[in-house]
Order: structure tokens, then sequence, then C-alpha cells
């Protein structure tokens, strides 16, 4: 009996010694083998498995050329780095909301977004962290509760006055080339200053043009109802109506369309390229003036940088995502003036025309 049980018992033992070797060697693969750090919520933040991330760019016009512009550009960053790309146009605060959430159920991590108007700022913040998602605000900083800016949401946009104030200094000197008799000129600025980018812009190019040493009593506002071409249009045809002295235009606002509305106007009342000098910002909306067999008033633009509004914020999310870089909370861009004679070139330069 006693032999019976010792054997029983060497039996256990040699089992036990068994299954203790072989934990023992399994503990140790699992801790000498290689390891990465292991995925964690965007919100929490270092690193998603490259192949797996997924990132929205949210626009708010998604047929402006602009936007496909930024979007065409943030799908080369896409390329180059082997994410997916979801392009959403979300024209209102609802489609925003419910582009959001498409983009958790479907599995992204983050978002760039061009909100459809910047007091959504909050409510979007509030959205994309409740979804666990990166967010990122491109070209219209979002603004708060408190009507100040959200400086501590990262945003990429232009230096609005800086470009503004470069608008108003074109338009000066390009006066001075043409020898026009600033007694017979006035200004035309198109305003929408429900927007803050807009009104930098203009602002800027008042200050410009006063600094220059043109008249503050000749320079006059056409404030629009609606920022496109037909709303400048209708503001600046009651603005000719209220000053038809000036024999000469010059011509600024927020954008092309903005500027190109009021183009059409003066043309209206037998104005021409002859006694307009009209200055856009974008360079994207007024290429068919400049394609036209003749000038027109619409001299330049101001091309902006949708390449680097594109790209360079897909490419910041994406490493935001995959590698914790967070991106700085404020990046500006500034432009380039864009002509009839120099479009073609610089539009090239900056992979918005094919060379050929």
């Amino acid at each position: 009996m006693n032999a019976t049980r010792k054997c029983w018992t060497l039996a256990v033992l040699a089992v036990v010694g068994i299954a203790l070797v072989l934990s023992g060697c399994t503990t140790g693969t699992e801790s000498t083998a290689p390891t990465g750090p292991s995925p964690v919520s965007p919100q929490a933040g270092t690193v998603e498995t490259p192949t797996d991330v997924k990132i929205g760019f949210i626009v708010k016009q998604p047929e402006e050329p602009w936007f496909q512009n930024e979007w065409k550009f943030a799908q080369q960053a896409a390329d180059q780095y082997g994410f997916e790309l979801i392009k959403i146009g979300a024209p209102d605060g609802e489609k925003v909301e419910a582009a959001i959430d498409s983009l958790a159920t479907n599995g992204a991590q983050g978002f760039v977004i061009c909100t459809p108007d910047v007091r959504l700022g909050p409510a979007i913040v509030r959205k994309a962290e409740s979804r666990n998602l990166k967010l990122m605000s491109v070209d219209d900083q979002f603004v708060g509760a408190d009507g100040e800016f959200m400086t501590d949401v990262h945003y990429l946009g232009i230096a609005a006055r800086k470009i503004g104030e470069s608008v108003g200094k074109y338009l000066y000197d390009e006066m001075g080339k043409r020898n026009w008799n600033i007694d017979e000129t006035a200004v035309c600025v198109v305003t929408f200053d429900e927007l803050d980018t807009a009104k930098e812009r203009t602002d800027g190019a008042m200050a410009a043009l006063k600094d220059a040493g043109f008249p503050t009593e000749r320079i006059f506002t056409a404030p629009e109802k609606t920022s496109d071409q037909e709303g400048a249009f209708n503001a600046v045809n009651a603005l000719l109506t209220q000053h038809p002295e000036p024999k000469r235009w010059l011509v600024c606002g927020m954008n092309d369309n903005g500027v190109l509305g009021a183009v059409r106007a003066l043309e209206g009342r037998g104005f021409n390229a002859d006694t307009i000098i009209a200055i856009g910002i974008n360079g994207t909306d007024c290429l068919v003036e400049f394609e036209k067999k003749s000038p027109t008033g619409f001299w330049g633009s101001i091309l902006l940088e949708p390449k680097a509004h594109g790209f360079q914020t897909a490419e910041m999310m994406y490493k935001w995502i995959t590698e914790g870089e967070e991106p700085p909370l404020d990046t500006r861009t500034v432009g380039t003036l864009i002509t009839r004679d120099n479009y073609k070139e610089v539009m090239t330069q900056q992979g918005l025309l094919d060379e050929s």
C-alpha cells in the first residue's frame, strides 16, 4: 500500500514538473519576443497600426474648386502614407454631426474639418471627444460661445490679415503704375463681416490702402448678404447707385467670387479693364477670367495654398495618430499674387496645373 502510494505521488510530481517547465518556456517566449507600442485609443494618444488608419476630411462646400483641391492633396498624403481618406461634404450643422458619427462607425481615428459655421466649434469638439476622434480644423477657425477664437483646437489656416494687407498694397502699386488720378478713383470693398477671417482680409486691405496714402473718405464698403457672386453683385450695384461719381475703381473682397461679382456689377455700369483694378483671394475661382481672350477688370488674385491645407493637415493627422506627434495648435499660410501673365507658371509649380 505504501509502495503504491509512493509511486502515485512520484507520478503526480512528474506531471506537475512537466507542466511547470512548459509554462516557463511559454512565459519566456512572450517576454523575449519583439514588441512594439500597443494600439491605443486615438484620444489617449500614440499609435495605431498604419494599415488600419482612417482619416476623415469634411468640407463645407465640396463643389468649390478650393475644397476639391484640398481633397486632391489630402489624397496624395493618403497615397504616400498608406492610410484611407474618407471625404465628406457637410454644408450644415446637422450634416456635420452625421458625418462625425459616420466616421466613428467606419473606424476612423481622426478628422480634419472646414466647418460650415465657425460657431459650431464647441459642438464639434464635444462630438469628436464623445466619439474618441482626434480633431483638426482647417481654413475657418472655430469660435467659442464667448465669441473668441478657440485657440485650444488644432488649426491650420491663412494669415488673413497679412493677405488682406498684400491685396491693398498691390492695388495701390498697380494704380500708381497706371498713373491714375487718385482724385478720380475710389475703392470698393466687398465685405462679409459675419465671418471673422473674411473681416480680417478686408480690414487688412483697407488698412494697407490708408497707410499708403489713399483717402479714407473714398474707400467704400459693400456688405454682401450672401457670400457668393450674386451677393457681391447686388451689394456693389447698390453702392454704385449711391456713388456714381468715381471714374475708376479699385476692388477687393474676401475671396475671388466676391470680387468677380463686383467686377460684373461695374461692367454693367460701363467700367472695363481700363477703369477697374480688382484683386481677389483664393486664386482658383478666377481662372476663367485669365483665360478670356481679352483682359477684364479682374486683374489678379492672391493664390492661397490648398496643397498645404490639404496635404499638410492630412499628414499632421496621420502622424498624430500613428506616432503621437501632436500638431502645432496654430499654423498659418500666406499666398502668392497671380495675374494673367504668371498664373500658369505659379500654379504649375504648386501642383494645381499639369505641366502639359
